[in-house]
Protein backbone atom coordinates (compact mmCIF):
# COMPACT_ATOMS: atom_id res chain seq x y z
CA UNK A 1 0.00 0.00 0.00
CA UNK A 2 2.93 2.26 0.90
CA UNK A 3 4.53 1.80 -2.59
CA UNK A 4 1.67 2.27 -4.69
CA UNK A 5 1.10 4.39 -7.32
CA UNK A 6 -0.61 7.65 -5.91
CA UNK A 7 -3.75 9.73 -8.07
CA UNK A 8 -2.67 12.47 -10.03
CA UNK A 9 -6.11 14.57 -9.10
CA UNK A 10 -5.89 17.73 -7.84
CA UNK A 11 -7.46 18.78 -4.48
CA UNK A 12 -9.20 22.21 -3.79
CA UNK A 13 -6.51 23.50 -1.83
CA UNK A 14 -4.25 22.86 -4.62
CA UNK A 15 -2.01 19.65 -3.19
CA UNK A 16 -2.62 16.14 -5.46
CA UNK A 17 -4.50 13.67 -4.28
CA UNK A 18 -3.03 10.87 -1.49
CA UNK A 19 -5.03 7.91 -2.22
CA UNK A 20 -3.60 4.86 -4.27
CA UNK A 21 -4.45 4.78 -7.63
CA UNK A 22 -6.78 2.11 -9.05
CA UNK A 23 -4.29 -0.85 -10.57
CA UNK A 24 -3.13 -0.12 -14.02
CA UNK A 25 -5.07 3.06 -13.80
CA UNK A 26 -3.57 6.88 -13.09
CA UNK A 27 -6.40 7.89 -10.57
CA UNK A 28 -8.09 6.44 -7.55
CA UNK A 29 -11.56 5.19 -7.03
CA UNK A 30 -12.54 8.65 -6.00
CA UNK A 31 -10.99 10.41 -9.76
CA UNK A 32 -12.03 8.21 -12.04
CA UNK A 33 -10.24 5.47 -11.91
CA UNK A 34 -13.05 3.02 -11.97
CA UNK A 35 -15.58 2.52 -14.25
CA UNK A 36 -18.58 4.33 -13.97
CA UNK A 37 -17.27 6.82 -11.50
CA UNK A 38 -16.98 10.30 -12.06
CA UNK A 39 -20.06 13.16 -12.38
CA UNK A 40 -22.84 11.89 -14.94
CA UNK A 41 -23.06 13.00 -18.62
CA UNK A 42 -24.49 15.75 -18.99
CA UNK A 43 -26.33 18.26 -16.89
CA UNK A 44 -28.74 16.23 -14.94
CA UNK A 45 -28.45 18.49 -11.65
CA UNK A 46 -29.56 21.67 -13.23
CA UNK A 47 -33.15 19.59 -14.73
CA UNK A 48 -34.67 19.61 -10.98
CA UNK A 49 -36.70 23.15 -10.63
CA UNK A 50 -36.58 23.81 -14.57
CA UNK A 51 -35.75 27.28 -14.35
CA UNK A 52 -33.50 26.93 -17.64
CA UNK A 53 -35.86 25.16 -19.66
CA UNK A 54 -36.55 26.32 -22.89
CA UNK A 55 -40.50 26.85 -21.56
CA UNK A 56 -39.37 29.05 -19.11
CA UNK A 57 -36.78 30.92 -20.71
CA UNK A 58 -39.12 31.47 -23.77
CA UNK A 59 -41.96 32.60 -21.24
CA UNK A 60 -39.45 35.07 -19.22
CA UNK A 61 -38.01 36.55 -22.47
CA UNK A 62 -42.08 36.82 -22.86
CA UNK A 63 -42.70 38.84 -19.58
CA UNK A 64 -40.08 41.18 -20.53
CA UNK A 65 -41.16 41.94 -23.31
CA UNK A 66 -44.59 42.86 -21.79
CA UNK A 67 -43.04 44.57 -19.49
CA UNK A 68 -40.40 46.99 -21.59
CA UNK A 69 -44.05 47.55 -23.92
CA UNK A 70 -45.74 48.68 -20.70
CA UNK A 71 -42.80 51.16 -19.53
CA UNK A 72 -42.79 52.65 -23.19
CA UNK A 73 -46.55 53.14 -23.35
CA UNK A 74 -46.40 54.70 -19.58
CA UNK A 75 -43.98 56.98 -21.44
CA UNK A 76 -45.55 58.02 -23.87
CA UNK A 77 -48.47 59.05 -21.44
CA UNK A 78 -46.85 61.10 -19.34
Amino acid sequence: MLTSLRCGARTRNGGSCRAPAVQGKLRCRMHGGTSGSGAPRGNRNARKHGLFSAKAILERRMIRGMLKETRRLLQELE
